[in-house]
């Protein structure tokens, strides 16, 4: 097993790289705008209130427990925009 704290202390601040997979995703979630995940969590949140009082308890958890996803997502967004791979590769 290989020590952590050696491969830490071999790696240069600066010289990390992101691969391929994680580089695309990054371009492609930076280019939406956070608004839309605060919107969509909110709407989730509206969507689940409203099943709730129609009744349907079942659907209105299902819907509501998508909320904090997309406020994950939208955390996510900010911090590829703020401190995403591409600082490095500039």
């Amino acid at each position: 097993m290989a020590d952590t704290s050696t491969m830490s202390r071999s790696r240069a601040r600066g010289s990390h790289e992101e691969g391929t997979i994680a580089t695309a995703i990054e371009q492609q979630t930076a280019k939406i705008p956070s608004d839309v995940f605060l919107w969509s969590a909110g709407v989730r949140i509206i969507g689940s209130i409203a099943l709730q009082v129609m009744g349907r308890k079942h659907e209105s958890l299902f819907v509501g427990q998508w909320a904090p996803t997309f406020l994950i997502l939208g955390l996510y967004n900010k911090i590829v925009k703020v401190a995403g791979s591409d600082k490095y590769n500039r």
